[in-house]
């Protein structure tokens, strides 16, 4: 039951009474612009953002920005041809005493009394060219491939030259570009066949671009080598922390790409000013945990460095990471932040009794914690999250994310989720909520399902995962963990766990539809079973028994549906 931060759950007052369709509900058209690219010493074209009102009553927006170069500021409001009332958030971008680089600021649309207020509208400007002067590439032999990205404000000529080793450069633009602001373009290093560990040289020649400093020749130099490729996920931090608060911590992946075996020999952690940044390598050195501690800091925007030095052939890897420090202010639900907790896509419908996480900040001042009993508590440290203006029962509560139970009792249609801290109400954020939306759980950054064999002990994945795993033999049952299943018969008491054998059963059955087309029936089969999992809250499982006649392989597609609704596909490892 993977959480979007990949953290395992283990299996006062009330705020507004008025229900959600009594209250303006707010809409933007877009919510990022950029980036535009914008020659040094020039200020960018305005900007304009429509907002709308999904919902009744009227919006009173205001604006504000988050950077010194950009302006915000609430319009006059027009006819719109598809949203009836339009407002336009116009935006200003001077940027005329800007050096050359990348900036980003962020533009908060806000209405203390509207759903789904505030939002963001991030503006991205890139000052003067980011078409590199050299680029150095690192791949492993026979196929290997490695690429660096820059974008232009135009479509541009390119020609490939290589001086050694045949035929491994190439360049493609990337796409159409975000609304055309920029163009975005790949350069690709192929360690072709026969391309032996050495150095190779070549070129891309840019011309045609309408930003003269686009316009040059970028030199490339293809390193193939048999030694370790170290790559870090996410290539950049971003920390959010409240002044005063707890510290905030977060991880870097490091993995190899290429060949051998990666370690590394230090983590240093530099902070652009102070001591607030530090950082430790894990036992295995696989991963590096950052800790941004805030104390004695004011609310402000904080840069640092983690140098991981490798054995890799490209040395030290460097990860920027930015402290968001902020006055302490009410809980804040991000726009669609509350979702499923299987996979996590913003404006998805939720079923009664759903497993949920949502997203935003400062949701607890306290260190992040677990439910220690059931019937899971409406109370997790010193938060609630309250569901058309009722506590939800809580699994796990943090300063960013909180997951808890939808509870049986609400109605379909749309409902409000709402963070209390410390009796401290925040935002209203809206869900649709549907009879049932069923949603196989995946094991995280993966397509494969949480899907167990009959013996209880194995995973019906391939061993690539890490778990334990074996091919579901053919004539044996598999069992699928979903969530969003419904209400059962006899019916489940929320945040209470399921009795303790398998009789609180989702009715009409599921069945199981294995390969065939995108929601196409390939071979359905009735389910076994389809209800809750005994002694868990809000777990359900499907399991079926495979015939003879399932498509076999390492990656087969299934799905469950039992007429009022079908799942996610996910992907399942079948025996020979």
């Amino acid at each position: 039951m993977g959480l979007k931060t990949r953290i395992l759950i283990p299996l006062v007052a009330c705020i507004l009474a008025a229900t959600a369709s009594a209250a303006p509900q707010l809409r933007l058209a877009v919510s990022a612009l950029g980036p535009f690219i914008i020659a040094p010493g020039a200020n960018g074209p305005a900007q304009s953002v429509d907002a709308s009102n999904a919902g009744d009553g009227t919006l009173s927006l205001t604006a504000a920005s988050s950077a010194t170069w950009l302006g915000a500021s609430i319009g006059q409001p027009h006819t719109c041809s598809l949203r009836g009332v339009c407002i336009p958030v116009q935006m200003t971008l001077q940027t005329s005493s800007l050096t050359a680089g990348t900036y980003t600021g962020t533009v908060t649309v806000s209405d203390p009394n509207a759903i789904d207020a505030p939002q963001t509208i991030t503006v991205t400007v890139q000052i003067g060219s980011n078409v590199p002067s050299s680029v150095d590439l690192y791949v492993a032999p026979n196929g290997g491939t490695a690429t660096s990205l820059f974008t232009t404000p135009s479509q541009i000529k390119t020609s490939v030259n290589t001086s050694s080793g045949g035929s491994w450069l190439s360049v493609a633009l990337g796409g159409n570009g975000s609304f055309a602001f920029a163009y975005p373009y790949q350069i690709t290093g192929t360690g072709v066949s026969g391309l032996g560990a050495g150095n190779y040289t070549g070129s891309v020649a840019v011309s045609n671009s309408t930003l003269p400093a686009d316009n040059k020749t970028v030199q490339v130099t293809l390193h193939v080598t048999t030694q370790p490729i170290a790559e870090v996920s996410p290539a950049s931090l971003q920390i959010r922390a409240a002044q005063g608060g707890l510290k905030q911590t977060a991880t870097i992946s490091l993995v190899n790409l290429g060949q051998g075996t990666l370690s590394a020999s230090s983590v240093t952690a530099t902070a652009a000013s102070g001591t607030w940044l530090s950082a430790a390598a894990s036992s295995n050195g696989s991963a590096v945990t950052v800790t941004a501690d805030p104390t004695g800091l004011s609310p402000n925007v904080y840069t640092g460095t983690i140098a991981i030095a490798t054995n890799g052939a490209n040395g030290t890897v460097n990860v920027p990471v930015t402290l968001n420090l902020e006055a302490t202010a009410p809980p804040l639900i991000v726009y669609q932040g509350a979702v499923n907790n299987a996979t996590f896509v913003g404006g998805d419908a939720v079923a009664p009794g759903d497993i949920m996480a949502v997203f935003g900040d400062q949701f607890s001042t306290a260190a992040p914690g677990l439910a220690s009993a059931i019937p899971l508590p409406a109370t997790l440290n010193d938060v609630q999250v309250m569901v058309n203006g009722k506590a939800a029962p809580l699994y796990y509560s943090s300063y960013q994310q909180i997951d808890f139970q939808l509870p049986y009792e609400t109605p379909t249609g749309l409902a409000t989720v709402q963070v209390v801290r410390g009796g401290q109400a925040g935002n209203l954020s809206s869900i649709q909520v549907a009879n049932r939306n069923p949603r196989i759980l995946q094991f995280g950054g993966t397509d494969y399902g949480i899907i167990q064999n009959q013996d209880g002990k194995t995973f019906a994945v391939p061993a690539t995962l890490g778990v334990p795993n074996q091919p579901a033999p053919i004539g044996k049952v598999i069992v699928m963990y979903a969530i969003g299943l419904g209400q059962t018969a006899p019916a489940a008491t929320t945040g209470a766990a399921a009795t303790s054998s398998p009789t609180q059963l989702v009715t009409p059955t599921y069945k199981v539809c294995f390969g065939g087309a995108l929601f196409n029936s390939g071979d359905c089969i009735l389910a076994q079973y389809s209800g809750l999992t005994p002694t868990f809250v809000g777990l359900y499982q499907v399991n079926v028994q495979l015939p003879p006649s399932v498509p076999k392989g390492v990656h087969v597609p299934l799905y469950i549906d039992n007429g009022q609704g079908k799942s996610n596909v996910v992907y399942v490892s079948i025996a020979q």
